[in-house]
Protein backbone atom coordinates (compact mmCIF):
# COMPACT_ATOMS: atom_id res chain seq x y z
CA UNK A 1 0.00 0.00 0.00
CA UNK A 2 1.55 3.53 -0.64
CA UNK A 3 0.63 5.07 2.45
CA UNK A 4 3.16 2.35 3.76
CA UNK A 5 5.65 1.80 1.40
CA UNK A 6 6.56 5.63 0.74
CA UNK A 7 7.72 5.58 4.09
CA UNK A 8 8.76 2.41 4.93
CA UNK A 9 12.04 2.65 6.40
CA UNK A 10 9.93 5.45 8.86
CA UNK A 11 7.65 2.42 9.43
CA UNK A 12 9.75 -0.34 10.14
CA UNK A 13 11.79 2.19 12.69
CA UNK A 14 8.24 2.85 14.68
CA UNK A 15 8.02 -1.11 14.18
CA UNK A 16 11.15 -1.94 16.05
CA UNK A 17 10.77 1.01 18.58
CA UNK A 18 7.03 -0.69 19.85
CA UNK A 19 8.92 -3.73 19.62
CA UNK A 20 6.89 -5.64 17.12
CA UNK A 21 9.31 -7.72 15.90
CA UNK A 22 7.68 -9.42 12.88
CA UNK A 23 4.73 -8.78 11.21
CA UNK A 24 3.06 -10.56 8.16
CA UNK A 25 2.82 -8.53 4.77
CA UNK A 26 -1.05 -9.13 2.94
CA UNK A 27 -1.39 -10.09 -0.46
CA UNK A 28 -4.88 -8.68 -2.49
CA UNK A 29 -3.66 -9.33 -6.44
CA UNK A 30 -0.74 -10.34 -8.47
CA UNK A 31 1.14 -7.20 -8.19
CA UNK A 32 0.87 -6.82 -4.59
CA UNK A 33 1.54 -10.71 -4.14
CA UNK A 34 4.87 -10.42 -6.05
CA UNK A 35 5.86 -7.08 -3.91
CA UNK A 36 5.27 -8.53 -0.59
CA UNK A 37 7.08 -11.51 -1.47
CA UNK A 38 10.71 -9.35 -2.46
CA UNK A 39 9.47 -6.99 0.82
CA UNK A 40 9.76 -10.23 2.81
CA UNK A 41 13.32 -11.40 1.13
CA UNK A 42 14.26 -8.16 1.88
CA UNK A 43 13.67 -8.51 5.70
CA UNK A 44 14.41 -10.81 7.96
CA UNK A 45 11.43 -10.03 10.20
CA UNK A 46 8.28 -9.84 7.63
CA UNK A 47 6.43 -12.33 5.72
CA UNK A 48 4.08 -12.16 3.50
CA UNK A 49 0.62 -14.47 1.96
CA UNK A 50 -0.05 -14.60 -1.32
CA UNK A 51 -3.89 -14.60 -1.91
CA UNK A 52 -6.38 -12.63 -4.42
CA UNK A 53 -8.82 -10.18 -2.66
CA UNK A 54 -12.55 -11.03 -2.88
CA UNK A 55 -13.72 -6.93 -3.82
CA UNK A 56 -12.55 -6.65 -6.99
CA UNK A 57 -14.60 -8.94 -10.00
CA UNK A 58 -11.42 -7.52 -12.15
CA UNK A 59 -8.99 -8.76 -10.59
CA UNK A 60 -6.64 -11.29 -12.58
CA UNK A 61 -7.42 -14.85 -10.71
CA UNK A 62 -4.84 -17.10 -9.64
CA UNK A 63 -5.12 -20.61 -10.19
CA UNK A 64 -4.92 -23.73 -7.58
CA UNK A 65 -1.31 -24.61 -9.03
CA UNK A 66 -0.53 -21.04 -8.76
CA UNK A 67 -1.22 -20.38 -5.43
CA UNK A 68 0.01 -23.98 -4.59
CA UNK A 69 3.66 -23.10 -5.88
CA UNK A 70 3.50 -19.86 -4.60
CA UNK A 71 2.68 -21.28 -1.28
CA UNK A 72 6.38 -23.38 -1.57
CA UNK A 73 8.12 -19.63 -0.71
CA UNK A 74 9.63 -19.81 2.50
CA UNK A 75 8.62 -16.93 3.52
CA UNK A 76 4.93 -17.24 2.41
CA UNK A 77 2.83 -18.23 5.55
CA UNK A 78 -0.80 -17.80 4.55
CA UNK A 79 -3.42 -18.08 1.68
CA UNK A 80 -5.30 -14.97 1.11
CA UNK A 81 -6.43 -12.19 1.44
CA UNK A 82 -9.62 -14.34 0.27
CA UNK A 83 -13.41 -14.54 1.66
CA UNK A 84 -16.73 -13.06 0.62
CA UNK A 85 -17.38 -9.39 0.62
CA UNK A 86 -21.76 -8.49 0.12
CA UNK A 87 -20.92 -5.15 1.18
CA UNK A 88 -19.22 -3.42 -2.10
CA UNK A 89 -20.63 -6.04 -4.65
CA UNK A 90 -23.41 -7.29 -5.61
CA UNK A 91 -25.55 -9.46 -8.23
CA UNK A 92 -24.03 -12.53 -9.41
CA UNK A 93 -21.47 -13.39 -7.33
CA UNK A 94 -20.73 -16.75 -8.62
CA UNK A 95 -16.87 -15.27 -9.70
CA UNK A 96 -16.16 -14.70 -5.66
CA UNK A 97 -17.84 -17.73 -4.50
CA UNK A 98 -15.31 -19.81 -7.40
CA UNK A 99 -12.49 -17.37 -5.90
CA UNK A 100 -13.00 -18.25 -2.24
CA UNK A 101 -13.02 -22.21 -3.09
CA UNK A 102 -9.81 -22.19 -5.00
CA UNK A 103 -8.17 -20.45 -1.93
CA UNK A 104 -9.86 -22.72 0.18
CA UNK A 105 -8.32 -25.92 -1.57
CA UNK A 106 -5.06 -24.16 -1.59
CA UNK A 107 -4.87 -24.07 2.22
CA UNK A 108 -5.67 -27.67 2.10
CA UNK A 109 -3.57 -28.50 -0.24
CA UNK A 110 -0.55 -26.42 1.45
CA UNK A 111 -1.06 -26.65 4.92
CA UNK A 112 -0.96 -23.40 5.09
CA UNK A 113 -3.94 -20.62 6.62
CA UNK A 114 -6.45 -18.86 5.33
CA UNK A 115 -6.71 -15.52 5.73
CA UNK A 116 -10.20 -14.64 5.71
CA UNK A 117 -12.14 -11.12 4.66
CA UNK A 118 -15.77 -11.52 5.22
CA UNK A 119 -18.16 -8.56 5.06
CA UNK A 120 -21.91 -8.71 5.33
CA UNK A 121 -21.29 -12.06 4.12
CA UNK A 122 -21.67 -14.42 7.31
CA UNK A 123 -23.88 -16.97 6.12
CA UNK A 124 -21.92 -17.77 3.07
CA UNK A 125 -18.82 -17.58 4.26
CA UNK A 126 -19.64 -19.91 6.73
CA UNK A 127 -21.16 -22.22 4.02
CA UNK A 128 -18.14 -22.16 1.82
CA UNK A 129 -15.93 -23.39 4.77
CA UNK A 130 -17.95 -26.08 5.82
CA UNK A 131 -18.70 -27.61 1.96
CA UNK A 132 -14.77 -27.34 1.38
CA UNK A 133 -13.94 -28.27 4.42
CA UNK A 134 -11.39 -25.70 5.33
CA UNK A 135 -8.87 -26.78 7.36
CA UNK A 136 -7.15 -23.76 9.37
CA UNK A 137 -7.48 -19.92 9.05
CA UNK A 138 -8.51 -16.83 10.88
CA UNK A 139 -11.17 -14.21 10.38
CA UNK A 140 -9.32 -11.66 9.85
CA UNK A 141 -10.19 -7.88 10.92
CA UNK A 142 -13.44 -9.01 12.88
CA UNK A 143 -16.53 -7.65 12.53
CA UNK A 144 -19.54 -10.05 12.97
CA UNK A 145 -21.06 -9.94 16.25
CA UNK A 146 -20.58 -13.47 18.66
CA UNK A 147 -22.96 -15.95 17.38
CA UNK A 148 -21.18 -15.78 13.90
CA UNK A 149 -17.67 -15.85 16.28
CA UNK A 150 -18.55 -19.03 18.45
CA UNK A 151 -19.58 -20.42 14.22
CA UNK A 152 -16.07 -20.07 13.28
CA UNK A 153 -14.69 -21.16 16.04
CA UNK A 154 -16.27 -24.21 16.09
CA UNK A 155 -14.99 -25.16 12.85
CA UNK A 156 -11.46 -24.25 14.68
CA UNK A 157 -10.79 -21.25 13.06
CA UNK A 158 -8.98 -18.34 15.19
CA UNK A 159 -10.54 -14.43 15.18
CA UNK A 160 -7.66 -11.29 14.69
CA UNK A 161 -8.99 -7.91 15.96
CA UNK A 162 -8.68 -4.59 14.74
CA UNK A 163 -8.33 -0.89 15.31
CA UNK A 164 -12.27 -1.33 14.91
CA UNK A 165 -12.73 -2.78 18.47
CA UNK A 166 -11.61 0.38 19.91
CA UNK A 167 -14.27 2.45 18.53
CA UNK A 168 -16.91 3.69 20.55
CA UNK A 169 -20.01 1.90 18.03
CA UNK A 170 -18.32 -0.94 17.99
CA UNK A 171 -20.21 -2.65 20.80
CA UNK A 172 -20.60 -5.91 19.15
CA UNK A 173 -17.15 -6.62 17.79
CA UNK A 174 -16.32 -5.85 21.52
CA UNK A 175 -19.16 -8.15 23.02
CA UNK A 176 -17.17 -10.89 19.78
CA UNK A 177 -13.88 -9.87 21.70
CA UNK A 178 -14.70 -11.26 25.36
CA UNK A 179 -16.87 -14.13 24.36
CA UNK A 180 -13.32 -15.92 22.09
CA UNK A 181 -11.29 -18.04 24.18
CA UNK A 182 -7.44 -16.98 25.38
CA UNK A 183 -5.99 -19.35 22.68
CA UNK A 184 -7.77 -18.66 19.85
CA UNK A 185 -7.48 -14.67 19.55
CA UNK A 186 -5.27 -12.46 17.33
CA UNK A 187 -4.80 -8.76 16.70
CA UNK A 188 -3.51 -6.88 13.20
CA UNK A 189 -3.67 -3.20 11.78
CA UNK A 190 -5.06 -4.11 8.55
CA UNK A 191 -2.62 -1.27 8.33
CA UNK A 192 -2.82 1.22 6.50
CA UNK A 193 -6.80 1.59 6.98
CA UNK A 194 -8.82 1.35 10.71
CA UNK A 195 -6.27 2.98 13.25
CA UNK A 196 -6.79 2.26 16.59
CA UNK A 197 -8.08 4.99 19.42
CA UNK A 198 -5.88 7.45 19.73
CA UNK A 199 -4.91 6.77 16.43
CA UNK A 200 -8.02 7.35 14.88
CA UNK A 201 -7.82 8.94 11.26
CA UNK A 202 -4.32 8.47 10.92
CA UNK A 203 -2.92 5.90 8.07
CA UNK A 204 -2.52 3.13 10.36
CA UNK A 205 1.13 0.79 10.48
CA UNK A 206 2.41 -2.27 12.70
CA UNK A 207 3.58 0.32 15.57
CA UNK A 208 0.20 1.37 16.35
CA UNK A 209 -1.20 -2.58 16.92
CA UNK A 210 0.14 -2.02 21.00
CA UNK A 211 -3.31 0.57 21.17
CA UNK A 212 -5.37 -2.27 20.24
CA UNK A 213 -4.04 -4.86 22.49
CA UNK A 214 -4.04 -2.38 25.16
CA UNK A 215 -7.72 -1.95 24.42
CA UNK A 216 -8.29 -5.13 24.95
CA UNK A 217 -6.84 -6.34 27.61
CA UNK A 218 -8.61 -4.15 29.44
CA UNK A 219 -12.32 -4.49 27.59
CA UNK A 220 -11.25 -8.72 28.70
CA UNK A 221 -10.14 -7.31 32.28
CA UNK A 222 -6.91 -9.11 31.48
CA UNK A 223 -3.08 -7.77 31.90
CA UNK A 224 -1.74 -6.37 28.57
CA UNK A 225 1.21 -8.84 29.64
CA UNK A 226 -1.57 -11.97 28.70
CA UNK A 227 -2.79 -10.70 25.72
CA UNK A 228 0.57 -10.05 24.53
CA UNK A 229 2.13 -13.58 25.10
CA UNK A 230 -1.29 -14.92 23.77
CA UNK A 231 -1.66 -13.16 21.05
CA UNK A 232 2.53 -14.26 19.98
CA UNK A 233 1.75 -17.87 20.94
CA UNK A 234 -1.66 -17.97 18.67
CA UNK A 235 0.09 -16.26 15.84
CA UNK A 236 3.49 -18.50 15.82
CA UNK A 237 0.55 -21.94 16.20
CA UNK A 238 -1.35 -20.51 13.66
CA UNK A 239 1.15 -19.15 11.21
CA UNK A 240 3.66 -22.27 11.30
CA UNK A 241 6.16 -21.36 8.99
CA UNK A 242 7.34 -18.37 11.06
CA UNK A 243 10.18 -19.01 13.21
CA UNK A 244 9.44 -17.65 16.96
CA UNK A 245 11.50 -15.44 18.27
CA UNK A 246 13.35 -16.86 21.23
CA UNK A 247 15.29 -13.46 22.66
Amino acid sequence: MPELAERLPGVLAKMAAAEIRQAIAISVDRQSAAEVRILAENHENLFASVGIHPEDPNSAEMSLDELIVAAKHPKVVGIGETGLDYHWCNGDLTWQHARFRTHIQASNHTGLPLIIHTRDAGADTLRLLRENQAQQGVIHCFTEDTAFAKAVLDLGFYISFSGIVTFKNARQIQEACRYVPLDRILIETDAPYLAPIPKRGKPNEPSYVYYTAQFIAQLRNESFETIEQATTNNTYRLFGKIPPLTD
